[in-house]
C-alpha cells in the first residue's frame, strides 16, 4: 500500500510523533492507522524502558482548588530538561492530568495514573508513555497530593517549579490565605505544629542537639537539657504555625491568621518544589 504525505501528516497530527516515525509506523502497519498508533505507543514504551535510569528533575508543579474551594489538588509531572518543561504541549498534558485529578478525586497516585486521559481511550499512564516516545525524554508523574478543608488556597510560584496548598478550618480572607500559602512555599515547614512533627524527626533533632552541645564542650549531663532547648528553636523555625510570619517577624503565622479571625487556623498543608 502506498503511504502518502497526507497519511503521514494525519498520523502526526493524531499522535504528535515525528514525521519519519509516523511514516515508518504506517509502512510497517500497511496503512492501518490504529495499528500504526499501537506501534508508536510501543516505541514509547521502549524509550521509557531505555531511559528508566535517567534523572527527571525538571518539570511542572501545579496546584488548583476545586470550584467550592474545599479541596486542593497538586500534581508533579517530571521531565529531564527545562526545555521540555517549558514546551506548551507538555504544559497541556500536565494541566489535563490535574483536571482529571480534580474531577475524579482518585485515592492515590496509582489510581490517578489509571484514569482515562482527557478525550482519549488511553490511561494517563499510557499517555505519559506516548509522550516519552514523542519527546524522547524520561517523563514521570511523580507526585499527587490533596488537601481537604473548609477552605483551601493554592499558590503556584511563577515558573511552576514550586507550589503550596493551605487548608483552613473555616473561610478566611483571600489575602490572609495567600500570605499563608506563600509562607509555606518560601519557608518549607516540616509540619503544622510541634504536635504533628514525626517522632523520628524529633529524636533526630535531639540527638543532633546533644552532639552539638558535647562538641561545644558542655558536660554530658547538661547536653540533654541543651538539646531540648534547641528542639524548641527547631519548632519555631520549622513548624508552620510557630514560624515567624515572613511579612511581620513580630507575629507567628498562627497569630497573623488570628488577626483576621480569632477562630481560624491551618489544619493541613502540602508543598512541593523541584530541586
Amino acid at each position: 500500500m502506498s503511504i502518502t504525505a497526507a497519511d503521514v501528516n494525519k498520523l502526526r497530527q493524531i499522535t504528535g510523533a515525528g514525521m519519519m516515525d509516523c511514516k515508518k509506523a504506517l509502512t510497517e502497519s500497511n496503512g492501518d492507522f490504529d495499528a500504526a498508533i499501537d506501534l508508536l505507543r510501543k516505541k514509547g514504551q521502549k524509550v521509557a524502558a531505555n531511559r528508566s535510569d535517567r534523572s527527571a528533575n525538571e518539570g511542572l508543579v501545579l496546584a488548583r482548588a476545586t470550584g467550592d474551594g474545599k479541596r486542593g489538588v497538586m500534581i508533579v509531572l517530571n521531565c529531564e530538561t527545562d526545555f521540555v518543561a517549558k514546551n506548551a504541549d507538555f504544559g497541556v498534558v500536565a494541566n489535563n492530568i490535574l483536571d482529571a485529578a480534580i474531577v475524579n478525586n482518585p485515592a492515590s497516585l496509582d489510581d490517578l495514573k489509571a484514569l482515562n486521559y482527557t478525550g482519549s481511550e488511553l490511561t494517563i499512564n499510557d499517555k505519559i508513555t506516548e509522550e516519552i516516545g514523542k519527546i524522547g525524554e524520561k517523563i514521570e508523574l511523580s507526585f499527587y497530593g490533596v488537601v481537604n478543608a473548609e477552605s483551601v488556597y493554592c499558590y503556584n510560584h511563577p515558573g511552576n517549579k514550586l507550589a503550596a496548598m493551605a487548608g483552613f478550618n473555616k473561610g478566611i480572607s483571600e489575602e490572609v490565605a495567600k500570605d499563608v500559602a506563600m509562607q509555606i512555599a518560601a519557608m518549607a515547614p516540616v509540619a503544622l505544629d510541634e504536635k504533628s512533627v514525626p517522632q523520628d524527626v524529633i529524636q533526630k533533632e535531639i540527638e543532633i542537639g546533644k552532639e552539638l552541645a558535647i562538641n561545644e564542650g558542655k558536660p554530658a549531663d547538661m547536653a540533654e537539657k541543651i538539646a531540648l532547648g534547641r528542639l524548641n528553636k527547631f519548632y519555631k523555625e520549622s513548624t508552620l504555625l510557630n514560624q515567624e510570619f515572613i511579612k511581620d517577624s513580630k507575629l507567628t503565622v498562627s497569630q497573623y491568621i488570628k488577626t483576621s479571625d480569632k477562630d481560624a487556623t491551618v489544619i493541613d498543608f502540602k508543598r512541593y518544589g523541584l530541586n
